[in-house]
């Protein structure tokens, strides 16, 4: 039994209405394309950047970076020698640690003092946690 044959869509652009047709004739030239295009106003960039600027997400961008770039100055040097920021996501502080010995330090002796004094700089509502993972 054979199947019956389907019909593909014609491939190009849609065939002109009359109008467009004879306009494209007389101009020797078709514009439908840039007319359409034209067709559309122009909308204020006050309009358009807000919405831009958000999914970018520039403003926690510039909060992780200021995190990262006051760590050293916030953090005994010891410790900032082996314990690098991330990335900072929904409240969390992403920490890697380079050893096992720092990562235990730091978890049972300091992780209070970190999160106080981060907190202090940057607001309890920015930095809630700070998650220590190996790296």
């Amino acid at each position: 039994m054979r199947r019956p044959l389907r019909r593909l869509p014609p491939k190009g652009a849609p065939p002109l209405e009359a109008k467009e047709q004879a306009l494209a004739d007389w101009r020797r030239v078709d514009l439908s394309g840039a007319e359409k295009a034209r067709a559309n106003p122009a909308k204020a960039m006050e309009n358009i950047l807000p919405a831009v600027l958000k999914t970018l997400r520039l403003d926690q961008r510039r909060a992780e970076a200021e995190v990262v770039r006051v760590w050293n100055h916030l953090i005994d040097p010891t410790v900032a020698e082996h314990a690098k920021p991330v990335s900072l996501r929904n409240g969390t502080l992403f920490v890697v640690v380079d050893s096992n010995v720092w990562l235990d330090e730091i978890v049972r002796y300091r992780r209070k003092e970190i999160l106080g004094r981060l907190q202090h700089s940057f607001g309890r509502e920015l930095i809630v946690k700070i998650s220590y993972r190996l790296g």
